[in-house]
Formats: C-alpha cells, sequence, structure tokens
C-alpha cells in the first residue's frame, strides 16, 4: 500500500509543534513561511484532520493534531537512528560486536563499562558469550569474538592486565566439614566436589583442561558457576568459586573453608582483541573503555 505522507511532513509538523510558530518553524527548517503553510495544509487534506490552530498568534496543533505526532515521533526517531547507523556502517563502524569473556570475570567488570558505552553508541548490538578454559583459547585464536577477557595470554596474542579473581573453597553451613576449623586435602577426599567444565568444542575434546585439586573419589561436573553455586548452596559438596560470586550472593547459606596450604588462589585476567589490526572502531573504542576501567581497578 502506498502511504499517503512523507517524513518530511511529519517532521514539518514536529518542529512547529517545538518552535510554537510557523515562521520560527521555517527558521529553523531553512524554509520558507509559504512552504511550511502549504505543507500543514497539503498534509491535512491527505488526512482529512485539522492538525494546527492559530491561538493568541500561536500556530498550536490540535488535539488529533497532538494525538498523530506522538506516533509519528517514535516513526521520525527510527528514521534518524536508520541514517545515523547507515552512516557508521559507512564509515565502518559494525552494527554487532562478539564479546568473550571468562567465566572467572565478575560481570561487573564487563556490564559498568558497557553501560557507559552503549550511552555513547545507540547503534551497535553486543552478543556476550561466556567461555572457560579451552573454550576461551578457542574463542581467541579462531577469532570468533571481537574482544576477550581471558585468564593466561594466549600464544602471539597480545594481552593487557584486567585485573585478579581469588577462589575460594566454599561449602554448606549444613554440611559436617563446615564445623571443622581446619582441613586438609585428606579431609575433601572423601566429600563430593562440584567442578565446572570446560566449556570447549567437541573437536577440541583432547585439549580440554582440568585446573586445581581434583582428587575427591566423587566430582559433580556443571556447566557454570551459578550451577556450581546452587549445588553447594543445597549441601551437593564443596567448590571453589570466585569471591565476588560468594561475597555477593552467599550470605549464611555457606562458609569459607580452611584448607592446609590451599586457602585462596588468584587467577590473572587480561584482555585481548583477537582479530588484531581487524578490529573493527566500535570494538576497539569498546575495547579503550574496557582497558581503562581495569588499569584504574589494578591501581
Amino acid at each position: 500500500m502506498r502511504l499517503k505522507t512523507t517524513l518530511d511532513q511529519w517532521l514539518t509538523l514536529q518542529e512547529i509543534d517545538r518552535a510554537g510558530s510557523i515562521q520560527a518553524a521555517a527558521t529553523n527548517l531553512n524554509k520558507s513561511h509559504t512552504t511550511l503553510i502549504y505543507a500543514v495544509k497539503k498534509l491535512e487534506e491527505q488526512l482529512g484532520v485539522s492538525l494546527v490552530e492559530v491561538q493568541k498568534r500561536r500556530a498550536v496543533l490540535t488535539e488529533e493534531g497532538q494525538a498523530l505526532l506522538r506516533r509519528a515521533n517514535a516513526m521520525l526517531e527510527q528514521a534518524r537512528d536508520l541514517e545515523v547507523m547507515s552512516e557508521q556502517i559507512a564509515k565502518g563502524i559494525e552494527s554487532e560486536i562478539t564479546i568473550a569473556i571468562d567465566h572467572l570475570c565478575d560481570p561487573a567488570w564487563l556490564y559498568h563499562p558497557m553501560a557507559e558505552y552503549l550511552s555513547q553508541n545507540s547503534t551497535t548490538s553486543i552478543q556476550v558469550v561466556e567461555t572457560s578454559l579451552s573454550k576461551t583459547q578457542e574463542m581467541v585464536t579462531s577469532e570468533q569474538a571481537d574482544i576477550a577477557i581471558i585468564n593466561l595470554p594466549v600464544t602471539n596474542y597480545p594481552a593487557e592486565a584486567f585485573g585478579v579473581i581469588s577462589m575460594v573453597p566454599v561449602i554448606a553451613t549444613h554440611h559436617p566439614l563446615a564445623q571443622k576449623t581446619s582441613l586438609c586435602f585428606g579431609d575433601l577426599s572423601t566429600t563430593s566436589q562440584i567442578v565446572v567444565r570446560d566449556l570447549g568444542g567437541e573437536r577440541d575434546r583432547n585439549s580440554k583442561q582440568d585446573i586445581g585439586w581434583l582428587k575427591s573419589r566423587q566430582r559433580i561436573t556443571v556447566d557454570n558457576f551459578d550451577h556450581a553455586f546452587r549445588a553447594v548452596e543445597q549441601g551437593v559438596g564443596f567448590c571453589r568459586l570466585p569471591e565476588h560470586i560468594v561475597k555477593s550472593r552467599a550470605g549464611d547459606s555457606m562458609v569459607v573453608l580452611s584448607i592446609e596450604n590451599a586457602e585462596r588462589y588468584q587467577v590473572p585476567l587480561h584482555l585481548t582483541l583477537p582479530k588484531g589490526v581487524k578490529t573493527g572502531p566500535a570494538a576497539k573504542c569498546f575495547y579503550d573503555m574496557l582497558l581503562n576501567a581495569g588499569r584504574k581497578r589494578l591501581n
């Protein structure tokens, strides 16, 4: 169906409403007073509705005009967004970028800078992919991600320090081990251990990694730390969790275990650009914001 009206006509009506007079609107739009009067009359004829009336020497929209303009405002905003997006695409700015984030990372380290970034960029969408162990390396070497938050630097891919995560052993407060003030690995060997699996692809099965002490007689393997946390909370067993998860979620439901020579360990996190010089301007801008936030955190 062919449309009766044009964006330019609705833009004219919007400017008359904003400026408060046809003369002021004409000046703002760099058009003649006569041109705007003709445009309004033409729009009214096309719609069969009175849109503008003069009250006390001011041009104001009628109730019908105001109702229609409220709908048109969203359409005009979308049209502006399309033009901005087109300009960015023409300049090589990506319409979408992918961020790989190692599951150890505190999500706030990503999403706080992202909120600031999105306030400046309303056209680039972002995909966030959680990774672990060999999957983290795979996202970098296969260049599936534009930006990657990784643990250890990947060979031949420059990386910058981003932060340090502490891993602590925890167990539910109602579990028998929670009552002991000091433990050794012998105590843990007979307790179910919850571990997070390597999320690497099937083709990388031979390169999948195991990290840390894994000598409990019984293991429960889950996909992510959210499931691990829930399993610990229910008394399934013990697990090493990132300290930021324990502090933000545990409350009184679990305790940190005191294990001889193994109370905690730390994992450094890094930022890298898997695509190197092929990185687009949108990804590079967000990378710089993440890097600055990381430097402030480390300092």
